[in-house]
C-alpha cells in the first residue's frame, strides 16, 4: 500500500429540508387548519481515527464528502426524516486544517476520537408553526438551512517515540532493520526511502516505535530533494535520533547541514531532545572513531554514540538511551501542571 501522509479534501454537510404548507380540509372534521410540518435536519461530516491505517491513501481516490439533504416536511403535521452523517475515517495522528484559512480544526491522536467538520442545516419550519391568535391560517414556511461546504487539509504525522533523521545513505534504513521487523528497502545510492516507515523496537523487554523518514540535503527548507515535508513526523516524536555516516570525508559538514535545517523546519524540533549516531564505524578503526567523535564535539555536538547497524555494534546502548530520553519525555509530559499563579483581573 503507497504512504500518503497529505490530502485535499472537499466536504459539504446537508441542507435542512424545506417546511411544509399544508392544511386539513376533511368533510365532516371540524378544527381543519393549517399541519405543514418540519423539514428534517441535513447530515453532518465527521471524521474518525480507527484502527488498521496508517496512510491516507484512501483520498488519493475519493476528495469529495457530501451528506445528504434532510427530508422535506409533510402534511399532517409529519417532520421530514434526518439525514445521515457522513464519517470519514482516517489514521491515529491525523491532522485536519481549514484548506482556506490554516486554522487547525481537529488533531486525531486516539482511536475512536471524533471531530465534527461540517454540520448539517437545521430544517424549515412548515405553516403549523406560524399560527397565532390574528392569523389562524398562515400560507408561510422556511426553507432549510443551507450545509456547510469547506476545503480541508488532511495531515498525518505518524505516532512515533523515535524519529531517524539524517543525510541520504546515513544508515536509517540499515538500523531500521537491525533494531525491528521492518523491511525498508536499502541500497547504496541516496534517497532509496521515499517515504516514512515505521518499526518496533525492543530492548530489555521493553519496546518503543521508531520512524525512519527520507533523507534531508542541503536546502531541504527550500525545496531541495524530496523538501522538508517529511520532518512533520518528528513533531510527535520524543527523541529524535540524528545519523552520521563515519566514513564521510566532510563529516563536520553533513552534521552542521542537518542541525540546519530542523532549525529552519522549526515547529520545536531544535529543541527536542536529539541523540546523534556515529554509523558505520565497522568501517573505521578504534582511533578513526575517537578523532571523529572529537571532530563532532569540536562543532558542538553532544551525546555523540558510535554504533553500526550493518553489524549491530553499539545498537543495543543506543536503543537503551533512546528509550531513557523516552520515558522522560513521556513522564514530564504525564506530570500534572502548575495553575497558573491567581492576579486580579
Amino acid at each position: 500500500m503507497k504512504f500518503l501522509d497529505q490530502a485535499k479534501v472537499y466536504i459539504k454537510s446537508g441542507d435542512g429540508g424545506a417546511g411544509c404548507l399544508s392544511f386539513r380540509r376533511e368533510k365532516f372534521i371540524e378544527f381543519g387548519g393549517p399541519d405543514g410540518g418540519d423539514g428534517g435536519r441535513g447530515g453532518d461530516v465527521w471524521i474518525e481515527a480507527v484502527e488498521g491505517l496508517n496512510t491516507l491513501i484512501d483520498y488519493r481516490y475519493q476528495q469529495h464528502f457530501k451528506a445528504k439533504t434532510g427530508g422535506h416536511g409533510m402534511g399532517k403535521n409529519r417532520t421530514g426524516a434526518g439525514a445521515p452523517d457522513v464519517v470519514m475515517k482516517a489514521p491515529v495522528g491525523t491532522e485536519i486544517y481549514d484548506y482556506d484559512t490554516g486554522e487547525l480544526l481537529a488533531d486525531l491522536v486516539e482511536v475512536g476520537q471524533k471531530a465534527l467538520l461540517a454540520e448539517g442545516g437545521n430544517g424549515g419550519w412548515g405553516n403549523a408553526r406560524f399560527v397565532t391568535s390574528t392569523n389562524q391560517s398562515p400560507r408561510r414556511v422556511n426553507p432549510g438551512l443551507p450545509g456547510v461546504e469547506r476545503t480541508i487539509l488532511l495531515r498525518l504525522k505518524l505516532i512515533a517515540d523515535a524519529g531517524l533523521t539524517g543525510l541520504p545513505n546515513a544508515g536509517k534504513s540499515t538500523f531500521l532493520s537491525a533494531v525491528s521487523n521492518a523491511r525498508p528497502k536499502i541500497a547504496d545510492y541516496p534517497f532509496t526511502t521515499l517515504h516514512p516507515g515505521l518499526g518496533v523496537a525492543a530492548v530489555d523487554e521493553r519496546e518503543f516505535v521508531v520512524a525512519d523518514l527520507p533523507g534531508l540535503i542541503e536546502g531541504a527548507h527550500e525545496g531541495a530533494g524530496l523538501g522538508d515535508r517529511f520532518l512533520g513526523h518528528l513533531e510527535r516524536c520524543a527523541v529524535i535520533l540524528h545519523l552520521l555516516d563515519g566514513t564521510s570525508e566532510t563529516l563536520v559538514e553533513d552534521y552542521r547541514i542537518i542541525v540546519k535545517e530542523l532549525e529552519e523546519y522549526g515547529e520545536g524540533l531544535p529543541e527536542k531532545p536529539r541523540l546523534l549516531g556515529l554509523n558505520k564505524i565497522d568501517a573505521l578503526t578504534e582511533e578513526e572513531v575517537k578523532e571523529k567523535t572529537a571532530l563532532l564535539r569540536k562543532a558542538g555536538a553532544k551525546k555523540i554514540m558510535p554504533l553500526s547497524g550493518a553489524t549491530g555494534k553499539g545498537v543495543k546502548p543506543m536503543l537503551r538511551a533512546l528509550l531513557k530520553v523516552i520515558d522522560e519525555a513521556r513522564a514530564e509530559e504525564a506530570a500534572p501542571k502548575e495553575p497558573a499563579p491567581w492576579s486580579p483581573s
